[in-house]
């Protein structure tokens, strides 16, 4: 059996932890630009925080067409252009992004993609994972999200 006092502590850590996370789920708001792409699904293009801005991995489909171009290269583009919408929207930049992740149908595409990213990103570039994945919504050739802070 609980003594009172291990009770009462146990009960002031759980009340703590509610309190924070109702803080941390009320300073959390959706990020929906018209420069990206509506989502493709139940999920939001991205969520702002008091200090990060999250993207969801964004297709390289246009805003005002909602369809993609052919090729790598531009389909590269237009994902990170997607990221920075996403991103200035939130209250952030890509030369604030801390961390970026780009999925790829294929790694042999790896080249051109690092030519396309390093005109998106010139100076302090983020930490990044590149991986291929068997298929991509849409069947995009590339997908990219990113974490950037305020």
């Amino acid at each position: 059996m609980l003594s009172k006092k291990t009770l009462s502590l146990f009960l002031a850590v759980f009340l703590l932890s509610i309190t924070a996370l109702t803080a941390f789920a009320e300073d959390r708001a959706m990020v929906a630009p018209q420069k990206a792409p509506k989502a493709v699904g139940p999920y939001s293009q991205g969520i702002a925080t008091d200090d990060f801005v999250f993207t969801s991995g964004q297709l390289p489909l246009n805003p005002d067409t909602n369809k993609m171009p052919e090729g790598i290269e531009a389909q590269a583009r237009q994902s990170l252009d997607n990221v920075k919408a996403v991103l200035e929207a939130g209250g952030s930049s890509l030369d604030k992004a801390v961390k970026v992740t780009i999925f790829m149908k294929d790694l042999n595409d790896f080249a051109k993609v690092n030519d396309i990213y390093a005109t998106y990103f010139t100076k302090n570039p983020p930490a990044r994972s590149c991986v291929q994945v068997a298929r991509i919504p849409r069947d995009a050739l590339i997908e990219i999200e990113a974490i950037g802070v305020k």
